[in-house]
């Protein structure tokens, strides 16, 4: 099993002890997770090989693909904005983008768009 790189703050523990997890379940072959905090580097581990055959070790450089992360962060930062109160899921996206209701897309809510279920077009 190949050994974790990197550093991690010891009150990110458990993310070390998942992503250990995670490859020892063969999940993965090889896995890299950064987080920061206030500005801060609390966590920055590799592990694992950069393919199925384990010819090439996962290092701090090795560069991967990123699938669709803008849908997960665009929702949740729209619920966090929900849960302070200052979006309401319920309201037509025009409420906030003017834009968004030309061309009969005026009844098109904000949940619709998070959910993709609006019906528009891109």
């Amino acid at each position: 099993m190949a050994e974790i790189s990197g550093t991690c703050d010891a009150r990110f523990s458990d993310v070390r002890s998942l992503l250990d997890a995670n490859l020892e379940s063969g999940a993965d072959v090889g896995a890299s997770i950064h987080i920061t905090v206030a500005g801060q580097a609390v966590v920055d581990l590799w592990v694992g090989w950069v393919d199925a055959n384990h010819t090439a070790p996962w290092t701090e450089h090795t560069i991967t693909d990123v699938w669709s992360t803008t849908k997960t962060m665009t929702a949740l930062a729209a619920l966090m904005l929900v849960d302070r109160g200052l979006l309401d899921v319920d309201e037509p996206v025009g409420t906030y983008w003017p834009e968004c209701a030309a061309n009969g897309n005026e009844h098109v809510l904000l949940r619709h768009v998070l959910s993709h279920t609006s019906g528009v077009s891109g």
